[in-house]
């Protein structure tokens, strides 16, 4: 009988604009074992998120980008196949970083023990994991909507913007969501409860969304970019909040676009209507974890928050679906099965 094999994606190049397969590499390796006080993980889900195209690149950035060779990085849930760590047991489902591999050796300090019984594993990469709590700190530690305001999404249908518009909405604010496609904006309106949806897809976006907000933007929480905040911006209040999330429409930039130089305008916009723009990383808002889970898991439970999972299965698929979320092919939460429970 041969031993298993943990197959893994490395990085095989860095990507000049969109990333590629051959930007990937397909590695099968022994399993690794435990040693004292480590643990054997297997993966069962495995995240992918549109941050994962910026740690390609060299660029200087908020964090250290993955080296050429090394296992793309991600967030996980994996379940313990065998211990030598006296906190957990063969069996135990665990929250984690284990990347783009179907196993991974861990001290411990990484984990975080999931209920099985409480929410499905999956939604503690989506709706109740990273992406939930930047929806949940951005909007309300930045934005602080105000009942009767006009709160903007871009990306909207995605698992950021699509909880962003549901609490918006439960804070008694109007909602309006930003989505590509007609499908998409249906289930904003349909299934998500906003007050209004704009296809960022239509020749008359600019127009469409003006007239979604008659009363101007008070919080727009920013995903995008492009031609989606140069439709915004002219109809940004007085005192506006810009929560500035993602720019995934300039991830694959290659250079600077094409002039006039149009920054004098946003810093005139900034002083005259006394605009808020402020760029976070969730982990900037470690300490909110908790309150985020009370009461993001809350309303949950209460059904007054609806969430989506896009499922690709195979660790072999990760990279073109990653290729195919950076190009808004996507759906809702974006997460490979890598193994059953």
């Amino acid at each position: 009988m041969t031993d298993p094999l943990n197959r893994r994606i490395v990085l095989a190049s860095r990507p000049r604009g969109r990333p590629s397969a051959a930007d990937f590499r397909l590695e099968a390796i022994p399993v690794p074992q435990p040693a004292p006080g480590q643990v054997l993980l297997r993966t069962l889900w495995l995240s992918l998120d549109p941050y994962m195209r910026g740690r390609m690149s060299d660029a200087k950035s908020y964090v250290d980008p993955i080296a050429v060779g090394d296992v793309m990085g991600g967030g996980t849930v994996s379940v313990v196949t065998a211990s030598q760590h006296p906190g957990y047991a063969e069996g135990d489902i665990v929250l984690c970083r284990s990347g783009w591999q179907e196993y991974a050796l861990s001290d411990g300090t990484d984990l975080r023990r999931l209920d099985p019984e409480a929410a499905p594993v999956s939604t503690a990469l989506g709706v109740l994991g990273m992406p939930g709590m930047t929806a949940y700190v951005g909007l309300l530690s930045i934005g602080e909507p105000k009942p009767g305001e006009t709160v903007v999404v871009a990306a909207a249908a995605g698992p950021v913007g699509s909880l962003v518009g549901q609490i918006a909405g439960i804070k008694g604010c109007r909602t309006v969501g930003i989505a590509g496609g007609p499908e998409k904006c249906r289930y904003l309106l349909d299934e998500l409860g906003f007050d209004a949806a704009v296809d960022h897809r239509d020749p008359a976006m600019a127009e469409r969304l003006a007239a979604a907000c008659p009363d101007g933007i008070d919080v727009y929480f920013e995903n995008v970019g492009g031609a989606v905040w140069d439709a915004v911006l002219p109809l940004l209040n007085a005192f506006a909040r810009v929560p500035v999330c993602g720019l995934v429409a300039h991830y694959n930039d290659t250079g600077l676009p094409p002039g006039p130089d149009r920054s004098p305008l946003l810093m005139r916009a900034i002083l005259n209507r006394r605009l808020m723009l402020r760029g976070f990383i969730v982990g900037d808002f470690a300490a909110q974890a908790d309150a985020f889970r009370r009461d993001v898991g809350g309303w949950l439970k209460e059904g007054r928050i609806r969430y989506r999972e896009d499922v690709v299965d195979g660790i072999e698929n990760a990279p073109d679906a990653l290729i195919g979320l950076l190009e808004g092919r996507n759906f809702g939460k974006l997460l490979v099965r890598v193994a059953a429970a």
